[in-house]
């Protein structure tokens, strides 16, 4: 995994470059949000590396779904892809733009895994914490997971904040064995 990322950075910096320099940060995004679906789809990813396709009929059926969302840069850059057979790269490319534009726009990804479904007021409070604790806007998504037994398991960035109920008995088996 770490070589698909260290590969695909280039690429996605250089773009997030150009559309910030040309003020054009979400229609890229939407591009790539785009692509990157599309190369997800194993039909698709077989369909344009087919060792018998050529670059061009590639292209063209990238260029097709995309519509009008495909301008000169967005082709040149699918060219370029294609050239240097990285278009599988593409999911990755723009995870890392969407990375570069949400700390570009001082937003952080928080991801909450709750033992029970948070309501709107809970994700909401919490939200407001983490954005007091971290400086910064909150991009916000949960998700449910049981094991927890109660509370909740946080990861913003590189960041764990464990205040599940099993987290906390798991540090407290590791204490008494110590």
């Amino acid at each position: 995994m770490a070589e698909i990322i260290t590969v695909a950075r280039p690429y996605a910096e250089a773009v997030f470059r150009l559309a910030k320099d040309e003020k054009r940060l979400l229609p890229w995004g939407d591009a790539l949000t785009i692509l990157a679906a599309m190369m997800e789809n194993s039909d698709a990813v077989t369909y344009v590396t087919h060792p018998k396709r050529t670059a061009q009929e590639a292209e063209k059926l990238i260029v097709d779904v995309l519509g009008d969302r495909a301008d000169s840069e967005v082709k040149n850059f699918i060219a370029v892809l294609l050239e240097n057979h990285r278009l599988t790269l593409l999911p990755e490319i723009a995870r890392q733009f969407e990375l570069l534009k949400s700390r570009e726009e001082s937003v952080v990804e928080a991801t909450v895994e709750s033992a029970f479904p948070l309501n709107d007021a809970q994700a909401a409070e919490l939200a407001t914490t983490l954005k007091a604790q971290f400086g910064k806007d909150i991009r916000l998504s949960t998700s449910v997971d049981p094991n927890l037994i109660g509370g909740v398991r946080i990861k913003v960035g590189d960041e764990v904040i464990d205040a599940s109920v099993r987290g906390k008995l798991q540090a407290m088996a590791v204490s008494l064995k110590s």
